[in-house]
Formats: C-alpha cells, structure tokens, sequence
C-alpha cells in the first residue's frame, strides 16, 4: 500500500466561474488559476501521483503550457488515473477536505463525490469529501480564497 497526500489553494478573481469537485457553483467570484482552478481535484490529482512516486501536478501539466489554459481539471484527473493504472496502481480510498468560508459547499457534496468517484472509477462508499471553514481566520476566513487538502491510499495490482 502507498500512502499520499495533497494540497492546493486559490486566491478568488472576480469574473470567473467556481469550480469544485467538477461542480459550478454559485459564487460571485471564481479562482485564479491558469486552468479551471478546482482546488479539490488538484489536491487529489496530487496526493495520487504523491502515493504513487510521479511528481506532483505542476510537473504533469505546467501552468505555462497554453495546453492547460482554462482546462477542466476533471480531465486532468483523469489522466492521472491513467498513469497510476499503467504503474499497475489502483485507488483503496480517497478522504479529502475544502476549506472556504464562502459559499456553502455542503450542499454540493454529493455531486462532487459522483463526479470524482466516476472520474477515479471507484466506489462512491471509498470517497470521503468534507468541507470545513476556519471560522473567520486565515486566507479563507478573510475569503480571499480557497485550500483544499486530500490523503489517499494507493494499492499495487496483483
């Protein structure tokens, strides 16, 4: 079994979309972020390749490759699965966290869990998303952003 964990964060720009979790959700500001800045999915993109010894995601997709630009980061998840499945790599589970003061992310939960459990092609019951804020402290309780934080454990194929 390897073990990896994964962090990303996200100032807010106005005039841009939110996403998380590959969900839109209402906001008056989105992140800035050369691709469609998904903090979620860039935490889990990297604590997989972490678990699985392949770099982190600026090696994967740099950010000053116009390739990326604006890119929906469930297709950059998606192919970070691949690498992990031709390393002979497969998901145990996946216990991630949002941090934001602002919007609710409680009631997208659900949806963000269906759209990575199918991205991953794991079960829905071996995905743990949480989302939590700090209460007014920090860069997300002054709501200039967003941070996510995400452990997975990775097992080798027989």
């Amino acid at each position: 079994m390897r073990i990896g964990q994964g962090y990303d964060a996200h100032r807010f720009k106005p005039n841009r979309r939110l996403v998380i979790g590959g969900v839109e959700i209402p906001h008056e500001r989105g992140l800035a972020a050369h691709s469609d800045g998904d903090v979620l999915i860039h935490a889990i993109c990297d604590a997989l390749l972490g678990a699985a010894a392949l770099g982190d995601i600026g090696q994967h997709f740099p950010d000053s490759d116009p390739a990326y630009a604006d890119i929906d980061s469930r297709l950059l998840l998606k192919h970070v699965c691949s690498l992990l499945k031709d390393k002979g790599l497969s998901v145990g589970n996946i216990d991630a966290t949002v941090v934001a003061q602002r919007p609710r992310l409680a009631p997208h939960l659900a949806q963000m869990c269906r759209n990575l459990a199918t991205d991953i092609d794991i079960a829905e019951d071996r995905l743990n998303l949480k989302a939590t804020t700090t209460e007014g402290m920090g860069f997300a309780g002054r709501e200039e952003g967003i941070e996510a934080h995400a452990v997975v454990l990775l097992r080798q194929n027989a």
